[in-house]
């Protein structure tokens, strides 16, 4: 944002402006501040006219790139507001009640991930599982795998400093599915899959790592370029409808859209098992071109999440 300055006959006026790239060119986008004014009363014009200029930069941005519109400017007031209580309050968390809450979100969250799926394990056995070390009864073996493996990919997820690449994701697999998919743990797959009740069908495997390099370098070029929780959308969508491999590809992709979130200074969130068929319904309209109803399940679950530090 800067001032321009426009001489027209004996009078100066000037203007507020903000650059914007529309179909590989730049625009300008001008508010009108007044004639011949002092540096002063340019300061103070360019305070009001801010909102305003900011307004007509994102209708520019939308009119060539929808998905700057995917998120309203109340939208992002209110994540911003969950953004800067989250970051001021994490510092102030005890080892108690960050262990607390840790134990809580992981059990929920490898809980609803796992039953999205059709576990059969109930929260409470999943808690017992995790940190009681107690195996319910009746329960098959890759059931109880599944559910000790996601605590480990979690913390690993937890603690990893690095971003998102090719070597994390596979590594995510490979903690998630090592005793479950044996040799294809940690590797793309190498057959055709089908998602069942969806529209669409995902590339054949000699197309998988090739689209997972393009969403890779997708990432790397927008992920400063869109708020936060567009990335994460779309990461994720995309992701799903590459389906990289034979097994676990929604539990690896809502790690990484919690990762995403978490690198970008917002809360985890946790997708409920009992509003699959909402969740699933997001990921079929991404596959209409309509990212909105993901973008909005996320802000949805980030609004109703308590963040307890982690």
């Amino acid at each position: 944002m800067y001032t321009e300055k426009q001489k027209r006959g004996h009078g100066a006026y000037f203007y507020i402006v903000n650059n914007v790239r529309q179909g590989g060119r730049w625009k300008k986008v001008r508010i009108y501040l007044g004639k011949d004014l002092t540096k002063k009363e340019i300061e103070k014009r360019m305070k009001a006219k801010k909102s305003e200029l900011t307004a007509k930069v994102n209708e520019a941005k939308m009119q060539s790139d929808p998905l700057f519109g995917l998120i309203s400017e109340d939208q992002k007031k209110r994540l911003n507001q969950i953004k800067e209580s989250y970051l001021k309050n994490k510092p102030k968390v005890t080892n108690s009640v960050y262990e607390n809450y840790y134990e809580h979100f992981v059990t929920e969250f490898t809980y609803d991930t796992n039953a999205i799926e059709g576990s059969t394990i109930t929260l409470q056995e999943t808690g017992m599982i995790l940190f009681d070390k107690v195996v319910p009864k009746g329960k098959t073996l890759r059931e109880i795998s599944e559910v000790q493996n996601h605590k480990d990919a979690f913390d690993y997820m937890l603690s990893y400093k690095g971003d998102i690449n090719r070597a994390f994701v596979l590594k995510l697999h490979k903690l998630l599915m090592h005793n479950i998919l044996w040799k294809h743990s940690g590797r793309f797959r190498d057959i055709q899959v089908y998602v069942r009740g969806a529209s669409f069908t995902p590339p054949p495997p000699g197309e998988v790592q090739k689209q997972f390099k393009h969403l890779m370098l997708w990432y790397r070029s927008n992920k400063k370029k869109y708020h936060p929780v567009v990335i994460a959308a779309y990461f994720h969508h995309v992701f799903e409808s590459i389906h990289p491999f034979r097994d676990g590809n929604g539990r690896v992709g809502r790690l990484l859209l919690n990762f995403t979130l978490r690198k970008s200074g917002l809360p985890m969130i946790n997708i409920k098992s009992r509003e699959r068929a909402t969740y699933y319904a997001t990921l079929e309209a991404g596959n209409k071109s309509d990212l909105r109803p993901m973008t909005n399940m996320i802000i949805k679950y980030l609004e109703e999440t308590r963040a307890g530090g982690i």
